[in-house]
């Protein structure tokens, strides 16, 4: 296996890992143990937004790492992947820039908090279902 391809594969693990320990561990643990739900959602808000910016330079690595390959099983595997990198990627800057100041906004009005938090965990859920689908067939021998 060359290099761009375990840097490649890397990167996916790293994206979907950090998306699964996120979604899964840390943020129930946050509600759980922290002693009011906003300062549990503050800290949670802060842990997903570095999570979109993990989520943006793991995308950024797969577009290059595909996009050079020289190998022809590699270019192959790039293109089968792209359309769920772009996806996950495209999700991760959604839920940053639009919802997540809404979800804020409406936290300091009241005003529709359960849509926009609903909203930002289903693209969420997209988000770590693109990032599962490249691990998965990037894992797959070519």
């Amino acid at each position: 296996m060359a290099m761009r391809e375990r840097a490649a594969l890397l990167a996916a693990a790293l994206w979907w890992g950090s998306l699964t320990s996120l979604g899964a561990l840390f943020v129930p643990l946050l509600f759980k143990h922290l002693g009011s739900p906003a300062a549990a959602g503050g800290m949670a808000a802060r842990l997903f937004e570095a999570q979109t910016w993990l989520s943006v330079g793991c995308a950024l690595l797969l577009m290059l790492a595909h996009n050079r390959a020289e190998d022809q099983a590699l270019q192959a595997q790039g293109r089968r992947v792209l359309k769920w990198v772009v996806a996950g990627l495209l999700l991760a800057l959604l839920v940053e820039l639009a919802v997540a100041p809404r979800i804020v906004s409406a936290r300091a009005m009241g005003a529709s908090l359960a849509l926009w938090h609903g909203l930002g965990s289903a693209m969420f859920l997209g988000q770590w279902l693109c990032a599962t689908l490249v691990l998965w067939r990037m894992a797959r021998r070519p």
